[in-house]
């Protein structure tokens, strides 16, 4: 009986331990929504105010508010973001074949490629700046969709390489065989096969791409401004919008949140795909 109290008193200081883990680190999302559903008059209160009426006027306003120019930003986002996605795969897909069944670039290319990924982005800023500046990229969703996809780009080869590796080659052979051309191996054979690889590294690099903000603050001003960039505009030389801001950043969260929520569990098994052998 003592035994059987004693594991319960554990298992309930463990729950424990695990909820004050969660409310810390999600403290500043919790306040940011919190925020979102207050008025400007509890928002300004002081002391802050935790018991309160919640109200949906603050995401009203940045979808109604023309000067806030909100569901421009979203459908900035949503286009970068698909776009650096389709880009990613169709990059890094050949390119992972060319290295893991024909050799190409497997002793140098990868290597300088996931090398780079290791870099601080912020070192890049200038150089892409001038380039962007010389062939007119500057604040253009085709600019910030090929950034999204030079970011992406390493994570994809490390995914797709270390899958089709796993792969029989005699799958290859047996497609020769059959008369397949090297496209045909790819379309027919390789993408079936690596379909959850590829599902993973798209997911991946729709979320990164979404989540993109340093790039975008310095390579758009207003047209191919993103969300993440867009909801700082709230905050003005006469004023913080306090409530549109942080209705923004939880509207902003929503999709990557969803997103990799609903495919946590396929992400695992597809980033682990081909890792024991046996």
């Amino acid at each position: 009986m003592k035994r059987r109290h004693r594991t319960r008193a554990a298992q309930g200081l463990r729950w424990l331990v695990y909820l004050l883990a969660v409310l810390l680190l999600n403290l500043p999302v919790i306040v940011t929504l919190l925020t979102s559903l207050k008025t400007d008059a509890d928002i300004n209160a002081s002391p802050p105010i935790w018991l309160f009426h919640p109200t949906f006027m603050h995401y009203a306003e940045i979808f109604s508010d023309p000067t806030l120019d909100f569901p421009h930003y979203l459908v900035n986002s949503t286009s970068i973001a698909l776009g650096a996605t389709l880009l990613t795969i169709a990059l890094a897909l050949p390119a992972a074949y060319a290295i893991a069944r024909l050799g190409i670039g497997a002793s140098f290319l990868l290597p300088a490629v996931t090398n780079l990924r290791v870099l601080p982005l912020v070192i890049f800023a200038i150089p892409f700046y001038l380039a962007y500046q010389a062939l007119g990229l500057l604040d253009t969703r085709l600019g910030m969709m090929i950034i999204g996809c030079l970011i992406n780009l390493p994570l994809a080869l490390i995914m797709l390489v270390g899958f089709l590796r796993e792969l029989p080659r005699e799958l290859d052979e047996a497609a020769r065989v059959d008369g397949a051309t090297l496209l045909g191996i790819l379309r027919l054979v390789i993408i079936p096969l690596a379909r959850p690889s590829i599902m993973a590294v798209a997911i991946l690099s729709f979320i990164y791409a979404w989540n993109e903000f340093l790039f975008a603050l310095i390579l758009t001003t207003r047209h191919a401004t993103p969300v993440t960039v867009g909801a700082t505009y709230f905050i003005t030389s006469w004023g913080v919008r306090w409530g549109a801001t942080a209705a923004a950043m939880v509207v902003s969260v929503l999709p990557p949140l969803l997103l990799g929520l609903a495919s946590h569990r396929f992400l695992a098994r597809a980033t682990t795909a081909g890792a024991v052998k046996g």
